[in-house]
């Protein structure tokens, strides 16, 4: 069992905190809370414990407090002119702790119209004092100071009742006797007066400103027209001297362009001659080679074409078979589903037309096909010739140099076939026939000679290739083309021979 003891001490610390809670206080920073029994202490903007039943605690607000502050009849200043004052004051409960005691003293537990009510007398007070002390011009002009000595002179007494000045403005000053307003008339005289004087004073200025602008703007005319006059004279006598030295380097430019003019003319026609001999020279390359890929260009088409024609053949018998196809299943479905014949009909239509459009279109792409493929083979072909030309250097010379031998054999025989009797004068181990036919021979060697003194290729050994000593030793190595020449031209001399022996 719980001991009674434990159970009482349990309540009496619940009460103790209970009542410590209770007498919990936290005051504003605006407002000062005085607690005051056992002990007597003052908290602004903090915490603190009031013990209950034993202490008290009392608020005092430290806020603003606003006065405006009249003198309720006139009092005489000190050159004795009646008159009043009306100011703005604001005052409030100092929060330093000696002053605090003494507001808390005077005023706690009282209301701010009680506050109010006691410093507006104090000030007002203040107020007649100074204004007994002080000249009516003094004060009008001077409010600043007024205030200040206001100010300075009420402290002291609110200080005694824990209150601050926080600040005095003067509002207004009057009198019954419109004395302030003549000293206004009078201020407003002076100004005009003074500003009617600064007014001549300023038009002289201007008007002895103006004169010696208008002497010295002259004086810049004149002296503006003198330099305008020189710099003119200047002028004409530089433009002169430049017309002089342009007529004379227009006249060397003249000369100097004729004879430019001249050594052009000579340029562009030694230029012309030259560019005519070069562009014979070209036109002669260019047919030989334009008949070298007109050549290949021909094997190329008919290979092409040929392929191209049978593709062309493939398709259409294949879009012709597809055609039939699909009229026999057209017929069939006619004959099953009579109730859909024309629908059938008409797509088995339109799906003919689309292959034959098809069909059409891939004999274009094929005939496409074959010139892409042609402009292809023309360019390869070149190409590998080049690169064989390159490759094989001599061995390409001398096969295009036995290509045109038949030619040359054929032509240098020619004369001998438009003999037509023959007289022999004399004779000796040799008859004159052997002498005439032998000539082909001898002149197929000087040309033989003079081929591999101009280009470097002999020739003889060429026509020598197909031996073993040609391949193996020599390393000579030539195609059929050229072997199939080799050939002409043996074939063509033996010929030649021949009708010697029989003329």
């Amino acid at each position: 069992m719980i001991n009674i003891g434990t159970i009482i001490g349990i309540a009496v610390v619940v009460a103790l905190v209970a009542i410590i809670a209770s007498g919990y206080v936290k005051a504003p920073p605006d407002t000062a809370y005085i607690i005051s029994g056992l002990r007597k202490k003052i908290i602004i903007g903090k915490s603190s414990i009031k013990i209950p039943f034993l202490e008290r605690l009392d608020k005092l607000s430290l806020k603003l407090i606003p006065i405006d502050v009249k003198t309720e009849a006139a009092v005489p200043t000190a050159d004795y002119i009646n008159i009043q004052v009306d100011a703005a004051v604001n005052v409030k409960v100092s929060s330093e702790p000696d002053k605090l005691k003494l507001a808390a003293e005077n005023f706690l537990n009282q209301n701010t119209q009680y506050i109010t009510q006691v410093a507006r007398e104090v000030l007002e007070g203040n107020m007649r004092e100074i204004v007994g002390r002080m000249r009516l011009e003094e004060m009008v002009s001077d409010r600043q100071k007024f205030a200040e000595l206001v100010k300075e002179n009420a402290e002291p007494d609110l200080a005694a009742m824990g209150l601050d000045v926080v600040s005095f403005n003067v509002q207004n000053f009057t009198d019954s006797n419109g004395v302030i307003d003549d000293l206004g008339i009078d201020n407003i005289s002076q100004i005009k007066k003074k500003a009617a004087i600064a007014k001549a004073e300023a038009e002289k200025e201007i008007a002895i400103a103006k004169a010696m602008a208008d002497r010295q703007a002259n004086d810049a005319r004149i002296n503006s027209e003198r330099e305008i006059a020189i710099k003119n004279n200047e002028l004409d006598m530089q433009k002169a001297d430049l017309q002089k030295n342009a007529d004379t380097k227009r006249a060397e430019a003249d000369a100097a362009y004729e004879i430019q003019k001249e050594e052009q003319r000579k340029t562009i026609e030694v230029t012309a001659a030259n560019a005519n001999i070069a562009k014979e020279e070209r036109l002669v390359l260019l047919k030989q080679r334009e008949a070298e890929t007109m050549e290949k260009s021909l094997d190329a088409q008919v290979k092409k074409k040929a392929e191209a024609d049978k593709f062309a053949r493939q398709q259409k018998a294949e879009a012709d078979l597809f055609e039939r196809q699909k009229e026999a299943e057209a017929r069939k479905f006619e004959t099953e589903k009579a109730a859909e014949a024309q629908r059938a009909k008409a797509e088995a239509d339109l799906f003919s037309k689309e292959q034959e459009a098809k069909g059409i279109q891939m004999v274009g792409e094929a005939e496409a096909e074959a010139i892409r493929a042609k402009g292809i083979a023309e360019a390869e072909a070149m190409e590998k010739r080049a690169e064989a030309y390159q490759k094989y250097n001599n061995a390409a010379m001398a096969e295009m140099l036995i290509k045109v031998l038949p030619d040359i054999a054929g032509k240098i025989a020619e004369p001998l076939t438009q003999i037509d009797k023959i007289t022999i004068i004399g004779g000796g181990e040799s008859s004159g026939v052997d002498s005439v036919a032998g000539n082909v021979p001898a002149v197929m060697a000087k040309l033989f000679e003079s081929m591999k003194e101009t280009v470097g290729i002999d020739l003889a050994e060429v026509v020598k290739a197909g031996t073993y000593d040609a391949k193996v030793n020599r390393n000579i190595t030539i195609n059929k083309d050229a072997a199939d020449n080799i050939a002409d031209i043996v074939e063509a001399a033996a010929s030649i021979e021949g009708d010697g022996a029989d003329i």
